[in-house]
């Protein structure tokens, strides 16, 4: 049993069996990672449509990811994706694991699927790995591969470390290759092909866990998400 093993804290402190928690207040880890008790946190995956921005109010009026989630507790978009990028995105008032999330010191990583213009050839996924210098200074991709082409455009699968503005989109404009899609499948450990755009959903507890368990501490630091 996990409180029997020392497995599960309350506050800190180990937990004992019989215990009574009050789930509002109360912090529970299982293996340091937080359990999602409090009834007033909600957590949902969201595929962003193109068009919609990635804020929770607009001035402009233009539609928000905030919208797509169900009357609840307020949320909150976990980093963004540019009005004209689509994809998954997470929506959340839990401020620990949106920074867990959002700042590139604990390692969170994101995938997309890019259409670009032109044929990619391994010299120009190598380049993109390597490091690009762009105006505010160099980039590189976790990885990078071609997974189709035709004669004018290419399909890249792209993982990314850090998520400054329109990064993706830079870095392949460096390298003459425009973006015509840009399509985010993966927030670490997170992903759901079976969403639409428009589509949400709430997270598991599983895939809380999950991303918080994701979120570890990189000793280098990073830029962070903007």
């Amino acid at each position: 049993m996990l409180i029997g093993k020392g497995r599960v804290t309350v506050d800190g402190e180990p937990a004992h069996l019989g215990q009574k928690v009050d789930p509002a207040i109360a912090r529970v880890e299982i293996d340091g990672v937080p359990l999602p008790i409090a009834p007033d946190l909600a957590y949902y995956a969201v595929y962003k449509p193109v068009g919609t921005v990635s804020t929770a109010d607009d001035p402009q009026g233009r539609p928000t990811v905030v919208a797509l989630a169900p009357d609840g507790p307020r949320v909150y978009p976990a980093g963004r994706l540019d009005a004209d990028s689509e994809g998954l995105m997470l929506l959340t008032n839990d401020g620990d694991l949106t920074l867990r999330v959002t700042h590139p010191r604990f390692g969170v990583h994101k995938t997309y699927v890019v259409l670009v213009s032109g044929v990619v050839e391994p010299a120009t996924i190598r380049r993109l790995t390597s490091g690009v210098e762009l105006d505010d200074g160099p980039a590189a991709a976790v990885s990078a591969r071609v997974i189709d082409r035709s004669a004018d455009t290419s399909l890249v699968e792209m993982t990314m470390g850090e998520g400054r503005k329109r990064i993706v989109r830079r870095l392949f404009d460096a390298v003459d290759h425009p973006v015509q899609r840009l399509v985010r499948t993966s927030i670490g450990p997170l992903r759901d092909g079976s969403l639409s755009p428009g589509q949400c959903r709430p997270l598991t507890i599983e895939e809380i866990r999950a991303l918080y368990q994701a979120g570890e501490e990189v000793p280098d630091g990073g830029r962070q998400e903007g």
